[in-house]
C-alpha cells in the first residue's frame, strides 16, 4: 500500500463509535478514521493510498489489502462508501465500480456494517446543503475539525467527509 498526501494523525480520546470513511477509487482511494459522535467528532487518520499494480487484478488486489489493513490497524466498528457518481467516462466509471465492490466486499468481511450514502448525502452532513460545492465542503471540514487546511488529495477531504456522514445514519 502506497500512502501519498499528507496524512493528518490526531489522538482520540473520547468513547464511541470508529468510523471508516472511504472515497473509492482505482487509482487514489481516500480514507478517514473518526471516533466519537456527531456532536463531538473526533478525527484519528484521513489520508489516501495509491493501489500499486500495472495490471486491473494487481490494482483491485492492491485496494483489498488496503482496506484490510486499515480495518486492521483501526478496527472501526462501522464504514461509510459513498456511492458511485456516473461520471462521462465510462471505462473510469467501471474501474472505480469494481474497486468500490472489492472495497464493501473486504468491509463485509471484517464483519463492519456498511453505509453507503450517496454524494449529496455527503454535502448534507458536511454543510447542511445537498448542492454545495467542493471548497464549501472543505471550509466546513476545517472548521468542524479545526483543521488549517483541508486534506490533501481532494480525495482525502471526500473521505473525511463521507466518514463525517458514517456519524449520522
Amino acid at each position: 500500500m502506497q500512502t501519498t498526501g499528507a496524512t493528518i494523525k490526531a489522538r482520540a480520546t473520547r468513547a464511541g463509535p470508529i468510523i471508516l470513511g472511504i472515497d473509492p477509487g482505482y487509482d487514489r482511494l481516500g480514507y478517514a478514521v473518526l471516533k466519537g459522535t456527531l456532536t463531538k467528532p473526533e478525527l484519528v487518520t484521513v489520508g489516501c493510498v495509491s493501489p500499486k499494480g500495472s495490471s486491473h487484478h494487481e490494482r483491485l488486489q492492491s485496494v483489498a489489502q488496503a482496506i484490510h489493513e486499515l480495518t486492521q490497524t483501526y478496527h472501526p466498528t462501522k464504514a461509510s462508501v459513498e456511492q458511485l457518481f456516473f461520471s462521462k467516462n465510462v471505462k473510469t466509471a467501471i474501474k472505480v465500480a469494481e474497486a468500490r465492490g472489492v472495497i464493501i466486499s473486504e468491509l463485509a468481511r471484517a464483519g463492519l456494517a456498511i453505509q453507503e450514502p450517496s454524494p449529496q448525502a455527503v454535502k448534507i452532513a458536511a454543510t447542511g446543503q445537498g448542492n454545495a460545492d467542493k471548497k464549501q465542503v472543505e471550509k466546513m471540514l476545517c472548521l468542524i475539525f479545526k483543521l488549517k487546511t483541508a486534506p490533501k488529495p481532494a480525495d482525502a477531504a471526500d473521505a473525511l467527509a463521507i466518514a463525517l456522514t458514517g456519524l449520522i445514519g
